[in-house]
């Protein structure tokens, strides 16, 4: 009988343990399948917290000549330092404590520990590691210290206009880049906020990693510079210098690779400090080598010369008369002493910077032959340069049915162009007749380890190759038997240059102003295997009246240091 009741009781326990099974399966197969996605949002509600995570970006990097990264732009760590006013009973007493870590925030420190109605206000977001220690043991009552990582540039002022800065969208809730290349590459160097953090059981039973994010879509990396930061740092002094000696409003140079379009070495100063921007205008985040034009003056007319070479309409020995000034619809164009040479060859229109003689060359190649080089030239268009805000070149002049405004063309006046286009043109005189693509970034890093190296299109080619090779002789003898009277050639290198005075526009009344130039200087070495080509120019210097005077020097100790720091070999 006891036998029989235990089957009984074994049996009853098993039909309910069956029973039981079978209402949990029938209740998992309703969450699994048939409420599948309600309970799985409900789940990710429970397991998934939102917390904002430490800044990060991608780095941008400078490259030195032996193939080295350094940093650009990267990021710093430290503290915030914020307040908590309810704990705060002496304002006074309380910001007079931490003065010396407040920075720009000292006049703002009693107005944000005053806010009864606020438990956390920042005062100072970038505070460093020992600055907050030092703060931790003032032990005040409201002070509040966290976390923070922010951007840090450690070249400060080098390359500044060309490397850019980053700052908070529309939105006022996210950093973006804002100029330069940080804004040029902000989508890759841009690191999406993974604000989701996921429970550790939730995510070892549940594949709700893969909610979360998708790694393609946050797939970020560095950028890489072809900028080499000696350069820039020695690129930097001397235009600081020469801006100064001269009272110039501004002062910018270009370092260029004529064959490939690297930029070595760009900047314009006055400049800014990227580290700290307070005081700096709005003016000095631009970058007025690539986004602002100029009449850039006689560094245009070695274009002029190469384009009546290469269309045959001119050689090396042809000569002309120079009368010193010429009329052309009514208008009268001169050299810039007024004289007439006589009979000159073409040589003497580059060593003496004549008007006269490349308006000469203009007219020889008609309107049409002459327009088809100039905008061959690509001095109109963009560069395709790897940085924002690239403007146009004004060459409507060169639609014009006046002969004069070809002839002003021909030496650089009416016509105004970006430092950028410039150079990249003057780079065909230099490289055998191509248009190469400007630009200052060659590859990107990936963060799963990827590289991604930037090709750009190969240039065209607008010159033939012997016109350089012409145009390249005669710019050398420029320099060795015209530019101070040929005292500034070095004796193991060959350097082909010119320099550039023009005449600034004036905006309201029309015509130009008699008293304001802007100042240009091109050259490239060695001469018939260039390394480098440097564009310099200065607006509105003071007490000068020629480029030869304000942008010789420059020039030359920048060739010097080029020459030594890259160890040139000698070409004579």
């Amino acid at each position: 009988m006891k036998r029989r009741e235990l089957i009984l009781r074994i049996r009853f326990l098993t039909a309910g343990v069956i029973f039981i099974a079978v209402l949990i399966g029938i209740r998992l197969y309703n969450v699994q399948i048939h409420n599948a996605s309600a309970y799985q949002d409900k789940a990710e509600r429970q397991y998934v917290h939102t917390a904002r995570n430490l800044y990060s970006r991608g780095q941008i990097f400078f490259t030195t000549k032996d193939g080295e990264m350094l940093s650009a732009a990267s990021i710093q760590s430290g503290y915030v330092l914020a307040v908590n006013p309810q704990h705060v009973t002496d304002v006074d007493a309380f910001c007079s404590s931490l003065q010396k870590y407040l920075k720009d925030s000292a006049d703002k420190c009693s107005t944000r520990a005053s806010l009864p109605e606020r438990s956390y206000v920042e005062l100072v977001p970038d505070l460093t590691v020992e600055e907050a220690e030092e703060i931790e043991l003032l032990d005040l009552d409201g002070a509040l210290l966290y976390k923070n990582q922010w951007r840090y540039y450690p070249g400060g002022t080098v390359a500044a206009r060309s490397i850019g800065f980053i700052g908070y969208d529309d939105t006022g809730t996210e950093l973006h880049g804002k100029f330069g290349l940080e804004r040029y590459y902000d989508e890759t160097l841009y690191e999406k906020d993974e604000a989701l953090s996921v429970n550790f059981f939730a995510e070892l039973f549940s594949n709700l990693g893969d909610t979360l994010y998708d790694r393609e879509e946050i797939l970020s990396g560095d950028v890489v510079t072809t900028l080499e930061p000696a350069v820039s740092r020695v690129l930097d002094t001397v235009l600081e210098e020469t801006n100064q000696k001269y009272d110039s409003k501004t002062t910018g140079a270009i370092v260029m690779d004529p064959h490939t379009g690297e930029i070595i070495a760009m900047n314009v100063v006055p400049g800014l400090d990227l580290n700290d921007r307070a005081e700096a205008t709005i003016e000095q985040f631009q970058n007025p080598l690539v986004e602002n034009v100029y009449e850039m003056g006689s560094i245009i007319k070695p274009l002029t010369v190469a384009a009546g070479l290469d269309a045959g309409v001119i050689s090396p020995g042809t000569t002309y008369y120079d009368p010193g000034c010429i009329e052309l619809n009514t208008y009268t164009i001169c050299n810039y002493d007024l004289r007439g040479r006589g009979t000159v060859p073409m040589q003497e229109i580059l060593n003496q910077s004549l008007n006269t003689g490349v308006a000469y060359i203009a007219n020889l190649m008609g309107k049409d032959r002459f327009r088809d080089y100039f905008l061959g030239y690509k001095l109109g268009t963009e560069t395709g340069i790897d940085l924002p805000n690239e403007a146009y070149g004004l060459v409507n002049n060169l639609n014009s049915p006046r002969e004069v405004e070809y002839a002003t063309a021909s030496f650089g006046q009416g016509i105004a162009l970006t430092p950028i286009a410039t150079v990249r043109a003057l780079a065909t005189l230099a490289n055998g007749g191509k248009l190469v693509t400007p630009h200052l970034v060659n590859r990107i890093e990936y963060k799963d380890g990827s590289i991604k190296e930037i090709r750009y299109p190969e240039g065209e080619q607008v010159l033939k190759p012997e016109t350089s090779e012409t145009i390249s002789r005669m710019l050398k003898t420029v320099v060795d038997d015209a530019l101070r009277g040929g005292n500034e050639a070095r004796p193991n290198h060959t350097i082909g240059a010119k320099t550039g005075t023009a005449q600034i526009p004036d905006p309201v009344n029309g015509g130009y102003y008699d008293d304001k130039y802007l100042h240009s200087f091109f050259g490239y070495f060695p001469v018939y295997d260039p390394k480098f080509i440097i564009f310099m120019y200065t607006v509105e210097p003071k007490g000068v009246r020629y480029a030869s005077e304000t942008l010789t020097d420059p020039f030359l100790q920048l060739t010097d240091f080029l020459i030594n720091y890259y160890s040139i070999p000698p070409d004579r």
